[in-house]
């Protein structure tokens, strides 16, 4: 094997087309997504080899397969587009904050409350913008931060986020959610370590908002819950709704179209439970400033009208 030539790099168009060749898992979609000829693409992918010394792409199968090395070199080669675009991204924004395009992910339960109030804010106070949208639940956008598919995302704290850092926007308190004239609970005169068994549904694991809301309102006693969960929060809501359970929402909820034409109603709890809402990027990345304006814009716009 010949010695590594320091002076000589991978260049960003080789990068950009073996992060599509990864993510396509195809050479000739993957020439496609990048507007070249397949004969081209595959020249590109093997020049990066020769260039790396090293097999990214296991050719000895029908379909393509990354090898693992192959596979941390893609990530790696994310993160170097993403720095990359930031880079560009800034100078182009020179005096301009909030410039240009920013991947931003959120979680789904919060989402479909924030965003219909705060998305017609943001185009119009920052007409050059452009929001690309991921709703996923946090294990998602975190591993989408770490390898540079994200720049930003919206999520629900406490959680662990190696490798990010985060800032906190605002508090989001739950609210003990029942249907109207229900017989599962007294929403004036009720204690969570009192709650009828089986009465609690809650989403099901992997959304953070079943955590917090088993921590915030400290259910300790498990048979509280129902043997079944929601996998969604539109199906949480459907089956309070059929008063077949209650659940705690967020105080975001308040208002929001997801309860419209719904027999749900709202209570306060007795303490003071609650979620905290954050905003969370890779760490190192050049655009932190605008990921704090962007969040502090989310929290002071949350409950706009639309």
């Amino acid at each position: 094997m010949t010695s590594r030539n320091p002076h000589r790099l991978p260049t960003v168009k080789q990068l950009q087309y073996f992060v599509a060749l990864a993510e396509v898992g195809h050479f000739g979609r993957a020439a496609d997504h990048c507007f070249v000829s397949q004969s081209a693409f595959s020249t590109a992918i093997q020049e990066l080899e020769a260039l790396l010394e090293v097999q990214l792409v296991d050719r000895t199968n029908r379909r393509v397969a990354i090898t693992a090395t192959g596979t941390e070199i893609a990530t790696l080669a994310r993160l170097c587009l993403s720095d990359i675009g930031a880079l560009v991204e800034t100078a182009r924004s020179t005096g301009k904050p909030l410039h240009g395009t920013l991947r931003l992910g959120i979680i789904p339960t919060i989402a479909p409350f924030v965003l219909p109030k705060v998305l017609p804010a943001i185009r119009k106070e920052f007409p050059e913008l452009t929001l690309l949208l991921t709703e996923d639940i946090t294990t998602q956008l975190r591993a989408g931060l770490s390898d540079g598919q994200l720049d930003a995302a919206i999520i629900a704290l406490p959680f662990d986020l190696p490798g990010l850092e985060h800032q906190r926007l605002f508090r989001d308190r739950f609210l003990l959610a029942a249907r109207r004239d229900t017989e599962l609970v007294d929403p004036k005169n009720f204690r969570i370590n009192r709650l009828n068994e089986g009465s609690v549904l809650l989403l099901r694991d992997g959304h953070c908002m079943r955590e917090h809301a088993l921590e915030a309102c400290r259910i300790r006693d498990s048979r509280a819950l129902t043997n079944f969960s929601a996998t969604s929060l539109l199906t949480l809501i459907e089956m309070v709704d059929a008063d077949l359970g209650l659940t705690f929402l967020p105080e975001m909820a308040v208002d929001s179209a997801l309860l419209e034409h719904t027999q749900i109603e709202l209570h306060p709890l007795r303490e003071n439970q609650f979620r905290d809402v954050g905003i969370a990027w890779r760490r190192g990345s050049a655009r932190v400033s605008e990921f704090k304006m962007l969040g502090e814009f989310i929290a002071e716009h949350r409950h706009c009208v639309p």
